[in-house]
C-alpha cells in the first residue's frame, strides 16, 4: 500500500506537467475505487466523476463495496481527497489544467449514514479549501463537488447553514414544484428500472419517451442525470447522451473514453 501512495504521489506530478488531457464532462467512473489505479485511471481518462463506496470503521472512511475484513488501510482520504489536493493545489486551483468544472466525487455511504457523515463532515472540513460548499444559501464552487449516495443523511443535511457535499437524489422522487436544487445537484436510478434495452435494434419510442420526461424534469430544475449498471456497449451509450444524460456510467474507462473522442473529436 506504501508503494501505491508514492506511486500516486508521482503520478500526481507527472500529471499536472504532461499534455492536456482530453476532459469529458459527461464521463462517470463507477465504483472506481475498483480500478487498477484509483482515481488515477479516471483522470488519465479525463472523467470528470468519479465514485467511492465507504464504511465507517474505527472512527476512519474505509472504500469498499463490502464490508471489509481486510484491506482497511484503503481510505477516502487517502485514495481520493489527498492527491485530488495534491493537483490542486500544483494545478492552479483546477483539477484538469484545460477545464473549469468541478470534479464530482460521488461517496455511496454503505452503511450507519448519520455516523458515517458525522466522521465525513470532520474529513470534508480538513480539505474544504477545494469543496464544493452550500455556506447560507449560496453554493460556492470549487475543484471538487462531493455528492453523497447510498444510504444519505437528507435530514441532516438539509438543516445545515454550511456544508460541504449534497445529495444523490433518486430519480423518481423528481417532483415538477419542488426542484431543491441546492441540496441534490444530481439525480439517479439504476439504468433497468426505466430502460430494460440492452442495445440490441434500436430504443423503443415508449422508453425513450419516458427517459427524457425524467432528464427534462431534472433539467429544468438544475440538476444532472445519472443511470447506473447501464450496459457496456457504444449503442446505448449513443442513446444516453441523444437523451441528454449527464453522465455516462462505465467501469470501463479506456472504453469509454475512446468512444466519446471519437464521437466528438
Amino acid at each position: 500500500m506504501k508503494l501505491f501512495y508514492f506511486i500516486s504521489f508521482v503520478f500526481c506530478s507527472c500529471f499536472l506537467s504532461q499534455a492536456q488531457v482530453f476532459v469529458h464532462s459527461n464521463a462517470h467512473s463507477h465504483n472506481d475505487y475498483k480500478q487498477a489505479k484509483p482515481l488515477l485511471t479516471a483522470l488519465e481518462n479525463g472523467f470528470n466523476s468519479v465514485e467511492a463506496d465507504i464504511f465507517l470503521i474505527n472512527k476512519k472512511l474505509i472504500v469498499s463495496h463490502t464490508y471489509p475484513l481486510f484491506g482497511r488501510k484503503n481510505t477516502l482520504e487517502e485514495l481520493y481527497l489527498k492527491p485530488l489536493q495534491q493537483i490542486i493545489l500544483r494545478n492552479n486551483g483546477k483539477v484538469y489544467e484545460n477545464s473549469t468544472q468541478p470534479l464530482i466525487l460521488l461517496i455511496d455511504i454503505k452503511q450507519n449514514a448519520s455516523k458515517t457523515y458525522f466522521q465525513l463532515q470532520l474529513l470534508l472540513e480538513k480539505y474544504k479549501q477545494i469543496l464544493t460548499s452550500y455556506e447560507n444559501g449560496v453554493i460556492v464552487k470549487r475543484a471538487v463537488t462531493v455528492v453523497l449516495s447510498g444510504n444519505k443523511p437528507i435530514g441532516v443535511l438539509m438543516n445545515e447553514k454550511i456544508r460541504y457535499c449534497f445529495i444523490d437524489q433518486t430519480i423518481f422522487t423528481l417532483k415538477e414544484e419542488d426542484d431543491n436544487a441546492m441540496l441534490y445537484p444530481l439525480a439517479s436510478c439504476k439504468y433497468n428500472k426505466i430502460i430494460s434495452w440492452k442495445g440490441k435494434r434500436e430504443l423503443n419510442d415508449s422508453e425513450k419517451a419516458k427517459l427524457k420526461n425524467y432528464v427534462s424534469l431534472a433539467h429544468r430544475q438544475g440538476k444532472m442525470v445519472r443511470l447506473w449498471a447501464s450496459p457496456e456497449n457504444e449503442k446505448v451509450w449513443n442513446a444516453l447522451i441523444e437523451c441528454e444524460v449527464d453522465l455516462i456510467n462505465t467501469n470501463e474507462l479506456e472504453k469509454l473514453n475512446k468512444f466519446l473522442k471519437e464521437r466528438n473529436p
